[in-house]
């Protein structure tokens, strides 16, 4: 018999996590107790939507719900750039910083403001790992070029291509969807803007929601995946049968960031 290999997957959810994650990641942990074996996080920081990073914290006093986010070089990046390639412009921590006073403790905001990094996937990784959660799981990111290699072949998929976007000096990476045979970028609504078709490698590959399991597990190999109610819904478990499906402990606020450490 194999190790048990607990599997849950998660895009960079908030500079603070969301309490979904949170819960992820306790249901991990309780089911590690119990069967033993390793947890593994998912860390699907290919995803290029910036509305997954937006924190929703409440006010301290009137409890009024802010939602906080990360801002960007320029419209490119937010936009269409895969989330491990969006970079934080310089003065976004300290800003964001002086208007945590008003949602979370003086000593969350130093731990904010002792992380260090580039790009809001690293950013997000690191103040998880910062406030404890992550301590005893091994991470594994979407993004990186030799789990992209190893992961099998897929027809419906993301491409990262170079594109000039508004930068003067270096081309911008997008993440375009490859879908009959052209590469697309989605701008809003029913508008779609095509790229010129290039010569691409599976170390520029990501998936869609629908064959994320597919690609993931070709890797990984879980025994047992952490997913959420909704996350079940879409789940192509056929895809993966040989995996056993538990949903994540409940938790309310779900969507909102939880402020306390591991």
């Amino acid at each position: 018999m194999t190790s048990p290999i607990i599997c849950f997957g998660q895009q960079p959810c908030g500079f603070f996590p969301k309490r979904f994650l949170v819960a992820k990641i306790q249901t991990a942990r309780r089911l590690q107790k119990e069967i033993g074996g390793e947890v593994v996080f998912f860390f699907h920081d290919s995803d290029h939507d910036p509305r997954e990073t937006k924190t929703i914290l409440r006010h301290k006093t009137t409890d009024e719900v802010a939602q906080l986010n990360f801002t960007y070089e320029n419209k490119t990046q937010r936009k269409f750039s895969p989330l491990y390639l969006k970079r934080i412009p310089a003065d976004w921590q300290e800003k964001t910083a002086a208007q945590l006073r008003n949602y979370v403790d003086a000593s969350m905001i130093e731990l904010f403001r002792s992380v260090k990094a580039d790009t809001v996937a690293d950013f997000c990784l690191e103040m998880y790992r910062s406030m404890g959660f992550l301590e005893g799981v091994r991470i594994v990111r979407s993004s990186d070029k030799e789990f992209r290699r190893g992961a099998c072949d897929i027809d419906d998929f993301f491409v990262d291509v170079a594109v000039n976007g508004n930068s003067k000096l270096d081309p911008e990476i997008v993440r375009a969807r490859f879908a009959d045979n052209v590469l697309k970028l989605h701008e809003g609504g029913d508008k779609f803007l095509d790229l010129p078709m290039i010569d691409f490698t599976k170390e520029q590959i990501s998936p869609s929601r629908d064959s994320r399991l597919k690609w993931m597990q070709s890797v990984l190999h879980c025994t047992h995946y952490i997913a959420g109610a909704s996350e079940q819904d879409y789940l192509r478990k056929e895809d993966a049968p040989e995996i056993e499906y538990i949903t994540r402990d409940t938790i309310d606020r779900s969507e909102e960031a939880h402020i306390e450490l591991s």
